[in-house]
C-alpha cells in the first residue's frame, strides 16, 4: 500500500514539473482512509467536498484547492460508495472495469484446461454481484464449480474464534482432491480471513492445502500485525491479475530519497516502517547524514503505475492487466513474477498471452501442470455423456458408434465422416475411401478371365469335333443345327462374363444383364427344343403316329425363336422404362466406394432371372419324363442332369447375391454364369465327345439300331 502512496507523490511532482502537461495548474492530493466501513467512506468523500478543517459539505471557501478527480481504491465496495456521492457532482473516478478481469479468468482456465474449480467469494453484496457475473461466464464456456464458499468480509480479532468453530463449512476446500484450482474474489480484509481459515486447518487433521489460487487484482499479501508470523506457503504459485505496471524513469531514484524523518510531512511512513520491519521508529535518534544498515538500503518496492489508459464509450477505464505468478519463501517474503498479459481490446482469442514455461506451480504438483477436472478427458474416439444428477462437467466417456468419429478431446457428440471417407479402427480420424470394382488385374479377376477363356476354348473344341463328325449317326441323332445353336450360345455366355469385369460404364451396364439374359434364354430354349424333339422322335416311330410331321427343323426353330423373343421383349421393356446405369455405393462397405451397375428396376432384373428359371424348369420336367426312353434317341437323361445343375446354381445364386456387396456381388454372378454354362456344356456334350473320340465303334448306325431294338 505504501508504495502506491509514494507512486502518487512521485507522479504529482513529475506532472507539476512539466509545464506542458497542465499549464497554470498545480496538482495536489489528499489521502483519506476509509477503514473499510461504508459509513466512514461516505464521510471521507463528503469531507473532500467541505471547507478545510470543517465538515460542512457543499461549502468550499478555499478557491485555490479545487476537487477535480478521485482515484478509487482496489476495493470494489469503496469505489461504489465513492461513486454514489461523486456522481452528483460529476466528478470522475478512475477505476478499471472489473468485468474484463472475469473474461481474463475464463481464458486462463481454458488455456490450462481447468473445468472443475472451487470458488471463494466474499460474503457480502459485492461477492453476490461477482457470482452473478462469473457463473454465466463459466457456464457459457463449459466450466463447472465443485463448490462455492463464502469468506467473511471483515477481519476483526473477535471473529477469529467464530472461524475456528465454523471450520467445517470449508471442508470441501481441503477434502476434494479433484479440485486443484480455486478462484478467489475477496477484498483485503477477506483475504486476511482466508489466511485464518488455512491456519486453523493446519492445526487440525485436514491435509496440507496445495492449490492453484487464481485471484483478482484486489488481492495482495496484506496482513494484520498478528498474521506476519503466519506462513504464506499455501499461496506458493498463485496466479493473479493486476493493472499493468511500468516503472517510470526516475522512480527508483525517488524511492532512494525516502527518509524516516519525513514523518512530519508523511503520516504513513512511521506505520509502514513499524509494520514492515517489526521495530519502533524513534524520530529523535535519526541522523539524516548517517550510511544505514546495508539491508535497509537495498529495499526495492514494486510500483503499480499504469502505462496504458483507455476509456470506452461509457467513459469506463479499460486497462491492460498483468498476470502475475506469486513465489513465496520460507521467511514469509515473496516475489511477484509477471508471466503474461491480458489486453481486453485485443482481437478475440488473442486477449490473453502467457509464458507457460515461466510459471511456477505449488510444490505439491512437482512442477507438473495441475489437472483440475471432474474426471479425466474423453479422448478422440469417444464422446462425453452427462451423468444423471451431476453437473455437466462430470460425464462418462462413451465410445463412438459405428461409422462415427471424434477427433478432439472432450467432444459432446461424435460426427459422421463425409460420404467419401470412413472411420479408422480407433474412430478418431476419417480416412479416404478407395474406389473398388472387379478389375481384370486382381487375383479374382484373373481367375475368372482364365476360366472363361478355358471354357470358351473347350466350347470351340467341342464345336470343332461335332463339325468334323457331323455325318456320324450320334451327331445326326442330336440335331446338328440345335447343337450348333446351343454351342454358340454357350460360347457367348462365357464371353458375356467379361462384361461384368472392369470399371462400370454406361454401355457395359446396359449390356450386362440384358445380353446375359437373352443369350442364356437362347441356350435354354435350345435345350428345351432338343428335349421336345427327343420325345416327339420317339413317339413318331410308333406305327400310325401323326407326330412324324412335327419332327424336323421347323419345330426346333419355333421353340428357340419363341423362347428367345419373350426374353427379348422383357429386356426391351426394361431398357425403355428403367434401364441399368453406372452408380456408386458409398455406404455398404466401410472403407470402399463401390462402383457398380444399378439395375434400375429390380423387378425387371428378377423378371429376366425368373423367365430363365421358367425355361429351365420346363426343360427339366420334360427331360425327366423322357429319361427312360431307348438310349438311341435318349439325350433326355443328360439334359435332366444338366438342368438339375443349372437350377441348383441359380437357386443358390439369389440368396448369395443378396447377401454380398461390392465386387463380390459381381463375382457371385460371374461364377453362376460360368458354372451353369459349364454344367450345360459338360453334362450334354461330354458323353457324346467321349463316344466320338474314345469309342468310335459305337458311333455306327447298326449299333444304334441294335441298341434301339
Amino acid at each position: 500500500m505504501y508504495q502506491q502512496i509514494l507512486a502518487l507523490v512521485f507522479a504529482v511532482k513529475e506532472i507539476n514539473k512539466n509545464s506542458e502537461l497542465l499549464p497554470n495548474i498545480t496538482l495536489g492530493f489528499h489521502i483519506v482512509n476509509n477503514y473499510f466501513p461504508a459509513r466512514i467512506t461516505y464521510k471521507a468523500i463528503l469531507s473532500l467536498l467541505s471547507t478545510q478543517q470543517k465538515f460542512v459539505p457543499n461549502f468550499t471557501c478555499d478557491l485555490k484547492k479545487t476537487f477535480i478527480a478521485a482515484i478509487g481504491g482496489r476495493l470494489t465496495e469503496t469505489s461504489f460508495n465513492m461513486a454514489t456521492v461523486l456522481a452528483n457532482y460529476k466528478i470522475p473516478q478512475m477505476v478499471p472495469n472489473e468485468m474484463h478481469q472475469y473474461t481474463g479468468v475464463i481464458q486462463l482456465l481454458q488455456h490450462f484446461g481447468w473445468n472443475w474449480i472451487g470458488i471463494l467469494a466474499v460474503d457480502d453484496d459485492y461477492g453476490d454481484m461477482f457470482l452473478q457475473k462469473i457463473e454465466p461466464l463459466l457456464f457459457q464456456n463449459s466450466i463447472c464449480y465443485a463448490f462455492i464458499l463464502r469468506t467473511p468480509p471483515k477481519a476483526y480479532l473477535d471473529e477469529y474464534i467464530h472461524f475456528i468453530s465454523m471450520e467445517v463449512r470449508y471442508d470441501q476446500l481441503f477434502m476434494d482432491d479433484k479440485v486443484k484450482v480455486c478462484l478467489i474474489y475477496a477484498l483485503s480484509p477477506a483475504m486476511q480471513n482466508l489466511r485464518v481459515i488455512i491456519l486453523v486447518a493446519s492445526w487440525s487433521s485436514l491435509q496440507p492445502l496445495g492449490k492453484v489460487w487464481i485471484v483478482t487484482s484486489h488481492w495482495n499479501f496484506e496482513s494484520l500485525a498478528i498474521q506476519r508470523l503466519w506462513g504464506i506457503q499455501s499461496f506458493y504459485g498463485a496466479l493473479s491479475f493486476a493493472v499493468r505496471s511500468k516503472e517510470p524513469p526516475g522512480f527508483q531514484e525517488f524511492l532512494h530519497t525516502v527518509r524516516p524523518s519525513w514523518t512530519k510531512e508523511d503520516n504513513f511512513i512511521q506505520n509502514f516502517w513499524e509494520q514492515a520491519f517489526d521495530c519502533p521508529l524513534h524520530i529523535s535518534g535519526i541522523n539524516e547524514n548517517n550510511k544505514f544498515h546495508s539491508f535497509l538500503k537495498s529495499i526495492i518496492f514494486n510500483n503499480s503505475v499504469g502505462d496504458t489508459i483507455i476509456f470506452n464509450e461509457n467513459r469506463q477505464l479499460i486497462t491492460v492487466f498483468d498476470v502475475a505468478n506469486w513465489i513465496t519463501f520460507p521467511n514469509n517474503s515473496f516475489s511477484r513474477v509477471k508471466v503474461g498479459t491480458f489486453e481486453p481490446w485485443a482481437s478475440p482469442g488473442r486477449e490473453l498471452t502467457l509464458d507457460d514455461n515461466q510459471i511456477v506451480w505449488h510444490r505439491s504438483f512437482n512442477q507438473v501442470l495441475p489437472l483440475s477436472v471432474c474426471n479425466d478427458h474423453c479422448y478422440p474416439g469417444s464422446y462425453r455423456k452427462k451423468k444423471e444428477g451431476e453437473k455437466f462437467c462430470c460425464y462418462d466417456c462413451v465410445p463412438c458408434s459405428e461409422g462415427q468419429i471424434s477427433d478432439k478431446i472432450d467432444m459432446d457428440v461424435c460426427m459422421k465422416c463425409p460420404g467419401n471417407e470412413y472411420p479408422n479402427n480407433n474412430q478418431n480420424q476419417c480416412i479416404s475411401k478407395v474406389l473398388t470394382y472387379l478389375s481384370y488385374d486382381e487375383p479374382l479377376g484373373i481367375l475368372f478371365v482364365t476360366l472363361a477363356t478355358v471354357f470358351s476354348l473347350i466350347t470351340v473344341l467341342v464345336l470343332g469335333i461335332f463339325w468334323m463328325h457331323q455325318e456320324t449317326p450320334i451327331v445326326k441323332a442330336n440335331n446338328w443345327s440345335l447343337t450348333c445353336v446351343l454351342l454358340l450360345s454357350l460360347l457367348l455366355c462365357f464371353f458375356c462374363s467379361f462384361l461384368f469385369m472392369g470399371r462400370p460404364g454406361r454401355l457395359t451396364c446396359l449390356l450386362q444383364q440384358t445380353t446375359f439374359g437373352i443369350i442364356f434364354s437362347v441356350a435354354l430354349s435350345s435345350v428345351l427344343a432338343k428335349t421336345m424333339i427327343v420325345i416327339l422322335a420317339f413317339m413318331a416311330t410308333k406305327p400310325g403316329s401323326r407326330l412324324r410331321k412335327w419332327v424336323g427343323k421347323g419345330l426346333a426353330n419355333s421353340i428357340v425363336l419363341s423362347g428367345s423373343f419373350i426374353q427379348v421383349g422383357i429386356c426391351t421393356v426394361w431398357l425403355s422404362t428403367s434401364p441399368p446405369f453406372p452408380d456408386t455405393d458409398w455406404q455398404s462397405l466401410k472403407g470402399e466406394i463401390i462402383m457398380e451397375c444399378n439395375e434400375g428396376s429390380v423387378i425387371m432384373f428378377y423378371s429376366v432371372l425368373g423367365y430363365m428359371g421358367f425355361l429351365a424348369i420346363v426343360s427339366f420336367n420334360i427331360a425327366f419324363q423322357a429319361r427312360k426312353l431307348p438310349s438311341s434317341f435318349n439325350e433326355a437323361r443328360f439334359i435332366t442332369f444338366s438342368m438339375l445343375v443349372f437350377c441348383s446354381v441359380w437357386l443358390t445364386f439369389v440368396p448369395t447375391y443378396l447377401s454380398t456387396k461390392g465386387k463380390y456381388m459381381v463375382a457371385v454372378e460371374i461364377f453362376s454364369i460360368l458354372s451353369s454354362s459349364a454344367g450345360l456344356l459338360g453334362c450334354i456334350f461330354c458323353p457324346k465327345c467321349y463316344i466320338i473320340l474314345m469309342r468310335p465303334e459305337m458311333n455306327k448306325k447298326e449299333n444304334l439300331v441294335r441298341m434301339e431294338q
